[in-house]
C-alpha cells in the first residue's frame, strides 16, 4: 500500500458560467517531487487554492486528506498549520525589510509579549543554512536577486515545519544557474522527508527532478506519469498535455530567404546614470531582413537594457555609437520615434509593462496605435472592434468576446494580445524579450508558428531569451552577451548549449 500525505479525491470547483476542475483526483506520496504540469487554464493552480483554503471548504465538492486525515481548511492559515506551504510565482516578500524579519514575518518568535529579536536572528541563520543561502540575516530583500528571494521564501516555509512544500512557477524568472540550485534544493529537501509539488511549464525542469508527474487538461486528470517507469518524456508529456502530438516544438522554416541588413549597432553603449555605470558596452550587431536573431546571456547581462536603447530609450540612458535602420542614422528621442521607424518591442513583463489587464481585448489591441483606427482625432470604435476581431482570429486568441478582460485571460493568450498590439504598429523590426516565460507548451508552439510566419512575411525579429532550448531552436544566429557586452556571436550550425554557456559567463 502506497504512503500517501496527500490525497485530492473527486475535487470539482466551479465559478460561475465555468467549471474550472471537474472530478479532479491527485495524490501525493511521502518525500516525493511531485510535478503539476498542464497548459494555462487547465486547473493547476485552482486546484493548489483549494488545497491551501484560498477558495474555502464548501465553496468545492470533494475531500482533500492529509496525513491520513479528512481536512476542511477554511482559509491559508489552516493549511498552514497542517504543514502545507505554498510559495507562488509573484513572491510575497516585504523589500524593505530584513531576511530575518521576512522570514518570520507572521510567525514571531515571542519572549514574553514582545518579539525576540536574537533568536530571531539564530532562527533565521539556522533556516539560511538549510537552504543553502550565504547571505546574513541583516541583508535587505531587496538587495538580493530574485533567485536569492526565492530561496527566503522557501527559508520562510520551512520554518513553519512545512511538510509539503507547493511551488508555482518557481523558476520562471530564475537564470539557469539559480534554476539549478533551486532544483537541487528540492532534492535535498526530498532526502530530508519533505514533500514537493511543482507546478511547471518547462519540462526540462519536470524531466529532471520529478519522480512522478500528474497531467491536468480542460479541468480533469488525463494521467500520472512514473519517473521509475520510464513514462516521464518530453514526447509523452505534451501528448497528454495538449491532446496530440507535436512532433517538434521548435518549428522549421525550410524556405529561409534572408536579406539585407535592416538593423546596425556600431559602437553602441548605453550609461544608466542611476546605476552609475555601463549597462551595454560597445556593441556590434546587425540584424539581417527574413531572419531571427537570438540574444542569450544570463540575467543581469544587459539583454532588455540593449533593446530598450534600441527602442527609442525609454529609460534616458546616456547613449553613444551609431544606430542604422534600414541604412539610415537614427538618433531617437523617444519610443514614438523608434516607432515610427518600424520597431517594435513586446516587454518580458506583460502584466507590469505590456498589457491593461483591466481593459479589454481590443483596447490593449489598439493601444500603440490609436491613430490606426482614428480620424482627424476621433476615435472610430467600429474600426477597433474591427481591428481587435483580425488579432484575435490571426493569433487565435482564446477569449469568449473581444470585450474579454485582458487580466482573466491565459498567459499565452495575455502573450497573444501583447503581441497583436505591436503588430498593429506596422512593424518591420519585432524585439521580443523573454516571449514565451510564463507559458505552456501549447502556447509556446503558437508563439513560436507566428513567429514563423512574421518572418516569411518579410519582418526580422530579435529574440531574447533565457531558455537555451528556444534560443537554439530558433534562431539563425546568436550573440551571447554578458555584463552588458557581446562575447561572441554564433552561427546556429555551430552552437551548442555549452559554448553559450562559455561565452556567457566570461
Amino acid at each position: 500500500m502506497n504512503d500517501y500525505i496527500l490525497e485530492m479525491n473527486n475535487i470539482t470547483k466551479e465559478f460561475p458560467g465555468v467549471k474550472a476542475l471537474s472530478d479532479v483526483s491527485f495524490k501525493v506520496e511521502k518525500g516525493e517531487i511531485h510535478c503539476l504540469i498542464g497548459e494555462n487554464g487547465a486547473g493547476k493552480s485552482t486546484l493548489m487554492k483549494v488545497l491551501s483554503g484560498v477558495y474555502p471548504y464548501g465553496t468545492y465538492k470533494g475531500d482533500i486528506v492529509f496525513e491520513g486525515e479528512v481536512q476542511q481548511f477554511n482559509e491559508i492559515n489552516d493549511s498552514v498549520r497542517a504543514g502545507i506551504g505554498i510559495i507562488y510565482q509573484e513572491l510575497a516578500l516585504f523589500p524593505d525589510l530584513t531576511v530575518y524579519e521576512n522570514i518570520f514575518a507572521g510567525n514571531e518568535i515571542k519572549k514574553g509579549p514582545f518579539v525576540d529579536w536574537n533568536e530571531t536572528v539564530v532562527q533565521a541563520t539556522r533556516m539560511l543554512k538549510k537552504v543553502k543561502l550565504n547571505v546574513t540575516p541583516e541583508t535587505l530583500i531587496k538587495d538580493l536577486g530574485v533567485g536569492k528571494q526565492q530561496l527566503v521564501e522557501i527559508a520562510k516555509a520551512l520554518s513553519k515545519d512545512v511538510k509539503l512544500l507547493i511551488l508555482d512557477e518557481p523558476t520562471a524568472a530564475l537564470n539557469e544557474n539559480d534554476s539549478e540550485n533551486l532544483l537541487d534544493l528540492l532534492k535535498e529537501l526530498k532526502s530530508q522527508g519533505i514533500s514537493c509539488i511543482m507546478i511547471s511549464h518547462k519540462l526540462k525542469e519536470v524531466i529532471s527532478i520529478a519522480d512522478k508527474a500528474t497531467v491536468l487538461r480542460d479541468g480533469k486528470t488525463i494521467c500520472t506519469l512514473d519517473a521509475q517507469k520510464g513514462e516521464i518524456t518530453e514526447s509523452i508529456i505534451i501528448k497528454n498535455m495538449v491532446g496530440r502530438e507535436i512532433e517538434d516544438i521548435y518549428p522549421k522554416r525550410p524556405d529561409k530567404k534572408i536579406g539585407e541588413t535592416v538593423l546596425k549597432l556600431t559602437d553602441w553603449s548605453a550609461y544608466d546614470t542611476q546605476l552609475g555605470r555601463k549597462v551595454a558596452k560597445n556593441i556590434n550587431l546587425e540584424v539581417k531582413k527574413g531572419e531571427i536573431v537570438g540574444i542569450a546571456g544570463l540575467m543581469g547581462s544587459g539583454r532588455t537594457e540593449l533593446a530598450l536603447s534600441i527602442f527609442g530609450n525609454p529609460k534616458n540612458y546616456k547613449l553613444a555609437g551609431e544606430l542604422e535602420v534600414h541604412g539610415e542614422k537614427k538618433n531617437f528621442k523617444h519610443t514614438s520615434d523608434a516607432i515610427k521607424a518600424g520597431i517594435a518591442y513586446v516587454t518580458e513583463d506583460r502584466k507590469g509593462d505590456g498589457l491593461f489587464l483591466i481593459q479589454d481585448i481590443k483596447i490593449n489591441v489598439s493601444a500603440a496605435h490609436m491613430k490606426g483606427i482614428s480620424k482627424k482625432g476621433i476615435l472610430n470604435l467600429n474600426e477597433e472592434v474591427k481591428v481587435g476581431t483580425e488579432y484575435k482570429k490571426s493569433l487565435n486568441i482564446k477569449a469568449s468576446s473581444l470585450e474579454q478582460v485582458v487580466g482573466k485571460l491565459s498567459g499565452g493568450n495575455q502573450q497573444k494580445v501583447s503581441l497583436g498590439k505591436w503588430l498593429f504598429t506596422g512593424p518591420r523590426i519585432l524585439i521580443l524579450d523573454e516571449p514565451t516565460r510564463g507559458i505552456d507548451v501549447g502556447a509556446k508552439f503558437e508563439i513560436y508558428t507566428i513567429m514563423n510566419e512574421l518572418i516569411k512575411e518579410g519582418l526580422s525579429i530579435i529574440m531574447i531569451s533565457s531558455e537555451l532550448g528556444e534560443i537554439m531552436g530558433m534562431s539563425d544566429r546568436i550573440y551571447v552577451m554578458a555584463e552588458g557586452a557581446v562575447k561572441g556571436e554564433l552561427a546556429i550550425e555551430e552552437t551548442t548549449q555549452e559554448t553559450i554557456m562559455e561565452l556567457a559567463t566570461q
